[in-house]
C-alpha cells in the first residue's frame, strides 16, 4: 500500500478529481469532509460543507472505493472565522474569510488533526501548485490555469505544512477536470465551483450582520472630505471603501474613501480619491526567507485584482508598499500578496495608515 493521504472532499469537482488522480497514482486514499453545526436562520443557498455537500462527497468516496470521514470544525469557524469577520466589519474594515479559513481551518484545525491520524500527506482540490528545489526547500506557485489559480488565499502556508501537502489539479485546467469527472461518470461532475462563504444564509453579508448583530449596528453621517454633512447611513458594517452604489446622494457619483468608527462617520469623494499608491502591511507572512532590503515584487491586493508591480520595503515589524501606478480601491482589511514571477514571497493583511 501506498503512502496514505488524506483529501479535504467538499462534494465537488475538484476535490473528487483530486482523490481519484491521487488513488490512480498508487496512494492509499481517504476522503474527509468538514461539517460546522451551524444554525443559520432562512438559509436560502447550498454551500460548501453543508449535510448536501457531505452526502455528495460521502457519494464519491464510495464510487471511488476510499474511506470516507466527516469532521466537525464549528467551534474553529466561529472562534477564528466568524468572529474576527464581524469585527472587521464593525471597524469599517472588509475581511477575506477565505484566507483566514485557509490558514486556521484547512491547512490549520484539519491538517493538524488528519496528521495525527497517521497521514503522510494533505491533499485538496486548491488550482495551485508546490514546488521542491535541490536545497530542499519548498515553493507555493500560481496553478497552470490562471483564471482558477487560488495562490492568492494560501500565502500563510510553511515550509513545514507545504512538505505535506499536495495539490493534484495545480497542473490541470479547470475544463480537464471537470472532463475527468465526465469520464468517471461522476454525478457531481456539472456541478458549479462554490463562490460562497459558508456561514452566510444568502449572497449577501449585510443580511448576517442584520440577523445576528442587530442591536450593534447604529446609522450615522455620510459627510464630504471638508466635512459637511451628504446624509446618512444604515450602519458602518453594511459598506466598504471604494464603494459607490447604495448611498443615496444627490450630486454623484460619490464614492467611499473612509469609513471612521470612532465618529460613525463615512467619508466620501470622488472616483480619484480611491486611488492609493502606498500602503502597509502589519507582521507579514513569508513562505520562505523574510524580505531583508528593498525589493520590486508583483502585487495582488484583492483576488480579483491584476497582479501589478510594487516597490516594497522592509520595516520594523511591518512592510510599506509603494505602487508605480496608483491602484483603486486598496482596501484595509483584504490581504495583499506578493509574487516573485508565479511563485508566492509571502503576505498579509492590507492597512492603510
Amino acid at each position: 500500500m501506498g503512502k496514505k493521504v488524506f483529501v479535504a472532499m467538499s462534494g465537488g469537482v475538484d476535490s473528487s478529481v483530486s482523490a481519484y488522480i491521487l488513488k490512480k497514482c498508487g496512494f492509499e486514499v481517504v476522503g474527509v469532509t468538514m461539517c460546522f453545526n451551524l444554525y443559520i436562520k432562512d438559509r436560502r443557498k447550498p454551500v460548501c460543507c453543508d449535510y448536501e455537500a457531505i452526502e455528495k462527497a460521502r457519494n464519491v468516496a464510495l464510487y471511488l472505493g476510499i474511506k470516507h470521514y466527516v469532521l466537525n470544525f464549528g467551534e474553529v469557524l466561529k472562534e477564528k472565522i466568524i468572529k474576527n469577520f464581524c469585527n472587521e466589519y464593525f471597524k469599517g474594515r472588509t475581511p477575506n474569510p477565505c484566507v483566514d479559513c485557509n490558514h486556521y481551518i484547512k491547512f490549520g484545525a484539519l491538517l493538524e488533526k488528519v496528521l495525527s491520524f497517521g497521514a503522510d500527506f494533505f491533499a485538496t482540490g486548491h488550482y495551485a501548485r508546490i514546488e521542491k528545489d535541490g536545497l530542499g526547500r519548498y515553493y507555493l506557485k500560481r496553478a497552470k490555469d490562471i483564471y482558477k489559480d487560488q495562490s492568492y488565499f494560501l500565502y500563510h502556508l510553511t515550509q513545514d505544512k507545504l512538505k505535506r501537502v499536495i495539490f493534484p489539479i495545480g497542473d490541470y485546467l479547470k475544463d480537464q477536470v471537470r472532463q475527468i469527472a465526465r469520464e468517471l461518470k461522476l454525478s457531481i461532475a456539472e456541478r458549479p465551483a462554490s463562490q460562497d462563504i459558508c456561514f452566510l444564509p444568502t449572497d449577501d453579508y449585510r443580511e448576517f450582520l442584520s440577523l445576528y448583530f442587530k442591536d450593534k449596528i447604529k446609522e450615522g453621517e455620510i459627510v464630504d472630505k471638508d466635512g459637511n454633512v451628504l446624509g446618512r447611513h444604515r450602519g458602518i458594517c453594511f459598506y466598504t471603501f471604494g464603494q459607490r452604489e447604495g448611498l443615496g446622494l444627490s450630486g454623484g457619483p460619490f464614492y467611499i474613501i473612509k469609513l471612521d468608527k470612532e465618529k460613525n462617520q463615512i467619508v466620501v469623494g470622488r472616483k480619484e480619491d480611491v486611488y492609493t499608491q502606498r500602503f502597509f502591511v502589519k507582521d507579514p507572512h513569508f513562505i520562505n526567507e523574510p524580505i531583508k532590503n528593498k525589493i520590486v515584487l508583483g502585487v495582488k491586493i484583492r483576488y480579483n485584482h491584476k497582479q501589478v508591480p510594487a516597490e516594497i520595503f522592509p520595516k520594523s515589524g511591518y512592510l510599506e508598499i509603494r505602487f508605480f501606478e496608483p491602484q483603486s480601491a486598496v482596501t484595509p482589511g483584504q490581504s495583499a500578496v506578493f509574487y516573485k514571477d508565479d511563485i508566492v514571497v509571502g503576505g498579509g493583511v492590507i492597512e492603510t495608515e
